[in-house]
């Protein structure tokens, strides 16, 4: 048979039986055969059944069995049900389908209730398996905890509203609460266990539009009734001997209490869409979640309802905070295991609460030494976590101006102390190296200074930080717009070259604020400003370029922190084999960005005019008629940009020009593509199996969480009581009336 064809079997006007093994036969009624394939839709196929036993196209269900499978029944209610048949019947030449009008439903089920096992849900591919065990054996719901712990209470109020839906959303409701109906089929129908069995009476209920309390509801026996009063529907269910099967002993027929008219919408059926829409968007916020419900189901939802069941929903799919912290030494066993020269430090408290980590990979330590320029950037960022977590990162630049990143560390709270222990663990991965340009906060280093630890090194300070702490502390006596023209000065003051320049923009600043100026010139010009700075920062004045990578950490929800770090190492793999990969199709000698750069430069170059010389210093001169001063064997200009950037300036560029010379052969080696070639030579081998490594949990308590960081839905403190003999003296009540203490005289008992 052509690949993609089938010929299927209808049948239809039979009934099933169930056989001693727990499988299903059809017997009776009539059969027709007709063609389908890959083209074939839906519709078009539901409206031939229909015609062939002159039934109404919308309420008829068709259903065929897996194959192999005579125990499980699989609905097709769309196109992609249909093209899952043709997938697990395609090495079959004829598939047997079943067409079975609504009307009738009630009777088939009737009839295959003893031991039957029904999933009305679409099945896929990869859920062939799960689909053809044990009925309860469905999708774990996040209902199923709350409900073991109301063990003797009716399932949760409800918190939501059903507004009026249009019809496109009633008709996809229903459709999903329609494929709850069968999830429990009658007496000795088979759960693997009592969860199962909790999760299948929640679809069932809901679908059938009743309530239930437990009578009982524990491990080994479960019983509910219907809470309408006076109806005697009720279920009992029990763990079979020695295993956790759970198993349906008595279940009533029907209830008197009009149940089934309608599906019940309740909290179950809303974290149920929940989960749903996490599976497509995993960090879609409650607002975006509870406005995609009310559009495709009409049902609004609160607020809190949709952020518990998100809540609930991050607690399945990972292992408790208290464990990840505990997966940290297997992980990072494996992780030096995979890469050889790797650091990667943990240290605990005496109490074995987590205290802080290092990592930094073989390949990031090595393409730092051999293709970036001798620039780090030190910055923090605070981790979403219930417990006290900081993020430390050391990051560099690529020839590219890409972000590279270095090391990073994971501490309890951003101090001194933690800064310091960081910058020793990265000078012991460095280990010789040459001098080192930091772009740091000013509070970074404040009582120890980072040379002490690198030695001849230089710490610029980030200039955003000191803008920001600049209007914070003048906010009061300055306006913003005075306080945005202050921050414009202070921006060009960095920013100047020239030591005139410098002075010029101080100036200005003095002649508006003399406060401002006093408070910017304390915070050591000689750390943020060119004129002044001994080190090179190739024209890059704030700490926050690692923003760029790692800026997901604060926005993502909260995960253990074996699985944060994994997920940085798997980002950090990811980006070098990104660049790695694109460095192969660039043709010019320098990186895009910086012969972007030097192509700027030849055109401001061809307005200026150089005077011949015969040394190696050059006078260059502009429209304006300022001169600058080029030397080519120091490659050096009095502009300074030259010696900043480490590529030829306008002026210079002029100049070798003028005199025939390469341009490339003035730029920095840090610019060429080899370089950043060299950058990214290693790669990184991530953890074997790196996605389990981080859910085992581990039976031996190695490392525990630290202080837990305080949240809004904290306790209030306890308000403190103030000795009663401090503060003012009180003059004690008295009564005018009987003269008694203690109390006045609209208070006093005696009648007069």
């Amino acid at each position: 048979m052509a690949k993609g064809k089938l010929t299927a079997v209808c049948q239809s006007g039979g009934k099933f039986t169930s056989d001693s093994d727990g499988s299903l036969s059809y017997t009776g009624g009539d059969a027709h055969a007709i063609s389908i394939n890959t083209e074939s839709k839906f519709d078009e196929l539901k409206a031939e059944m229909a015609e062939m036993w002159k039934y109404d196209p919308d309420s008829l269900t068709i259903k065929y069995f897996l194959p192999h499978n005579k125990k499980t029944l699989i609905t097709i209610s769309n196109d992609k049900d249909l093209q899952h048949l043709l997938d697990f019947h395609g090495s079959s030449a004829t598939v047997d389908v079943y067409v079975l009008p609504n009307e009738n439903q009630t009777s088939h089920q009737t009839m295959s209730q003893s031991r039957s096992r029904m999933v009305d849900e679409p099945v896929t591919p990869d859920s062939i398996t799960h689909a053809a065990s044990v009925s309860g054996d469905t999708e774990q719901l996040d209902w199923s905890a709350p409900l073991a712990s109301h063990s003797r209470d009716e399932n949760p109020p409800n918190n939501l509203a059903l507004e009026a839906p249009s019809s496109d959303n009633d008709n996809v409701l229903q459709k999903l609460v329609k494929s709850w109906e069968n999830c429990i089929t009658g007496l000795e129908q088979q759960f693997n266990n009592v969860l199962d069995f909790r999760v299948a009476l929640n679809k069932f209920s809901i679908a059938h539009g009743f309530k239930y309390t437990f009578k009982t509801n524990n491990a080994r026996y479960v019983i509910a009734n219907c809470k309408a009063e006076g109806c005697p529907w009720s279920i009992q269910a029990a763990r079979l001997s020695k295993t956790k099967l759970f198993i349906i002993r008595k279940m009533s027929e029907s209830h008197t209490c009009g149940a089934g008219k309608s599906p019940l919408v309740t909290n179950h059926l809303i974290k149920f869409l929940v989960k749903e829409k996490l599976r497509d968007a995993p960090h879609a916020k409650p607002k975006e979640i509870a406005d995609e419900i009310h559009k495709e189901y009409g049902i609004k939802a609160r607020y809190a309802l949709i952020w518990r069941g998100i809540e609930s929903a991050k607690e399945k799919l990972q292992v408790p905070y208290e464990e990840g912290y505990n997966q940290l030494p297997s992980l990072f066993k494996q992780m030096i295991e995979n890469n050889p020269g790797s650091i990667a430090t943990l240290v605990t408290k005496d109490d074995l609460s987590f205290h802080r980590l290092f990592v930094s990979f073989q390949a990031s330590l090595h393409g730092f030494k051999n293709g970036c320029r001798p620039l780090l950037f030190l910055d923090t960022m605070t981790i979403k976590s219930k417990y006290q977590s900081e993020l430390l990162t050391a990051t560099a630049l690529d020839g590219n101006d890409g972000i590279f990143p270095v090391a990073f560390a994971v501490v309890d709270v951003v101090d001194d102390d933690n800064w310091h222990w960081f910058l020793v663990q990265l000078k012991s991965a460095l280990s010789t190296f040459q001098q080192l340009t930091f772009v740091a906060d000013r509070q970074i280093g404040s009582r120890r200074p980072l040379s002490m630890i690198f030695k001849n090194s230089h710490h610029g300070y980030c200039v955003r930080r000191l803008t920001e702490g600049l209007k914070e502390d003048l906010y009061v006596s300055h306006t913003e717009e005075v306080l945005h023209v202050i921050a414009a000065h202070f921006h060009d003051a960095a920013r100047d070259t020239a030591l005139d320049g410098f002075r010029k923009c101080i100036d200005n600043i003095r002649n508006i604020s003399p406060e401002a100026c006093e408070w910017i010139m304390q915070r050591g010009p000689e750390h943020w400003a060119n004129a002044l700075f001994q080190g090179s920062r190739y024209g890059h004045f704030s700490s926050d370029v690692a923003e760029a990578f790692y800026s997901w950490v604060t926005e993502i929800p909260d995960i253990p922190i074996a699985k944060l770090v994994e997920t940085i190492c798997s980002k950090i793999m990811d980006l070098m084999k990104t660049r790695q990969s694109d460095s192969g199709q660039w043709l010019t000698k320098l990186t895009p960005v910086v012969e972007s750069k030097l192509q700027q430069e030849i055109q401001k170059a061809s307005m200026l005019q150089v005077l011949v010389s015969l040394t190696s210093n050059f006078e260059v001169c502009d429209s304006l008629g300022v001169v600058n001063i080029v030397n080519t064997d120091l490659w050096d200009c009095s502009c300074r940009e030259w010696q900043l950037n480490g590529f030829p300036c306008c002026h210079a560029v002029a100049v070798l020009q003028r005199t025939e010379r390469s341009l490339y052969d003035y730029c920095s080696e840090y610019y060429t593509i080899d370089a950043f070639r060299s950058t990214y030579s290693n790669s990184i081998n991530l953890v074997a199996n790196a996605n389990e490594a981080v859910k085992k949990k581990s039976t031996k308590i190695e490392v525990r969480p630290p202080v837990r960081r305080a949240s809004a839905s904290d306790p209030p403190k306890k308000r403190r009581i103030r000795d009663r003999h401090r503060g003012p003296f009180k003059r004690p009540l008295h009564c005018s009336k009987c003269q008694g203490a203690g109390h006045n005289r609209a208070t006093c008992h005696i009648i007069s």
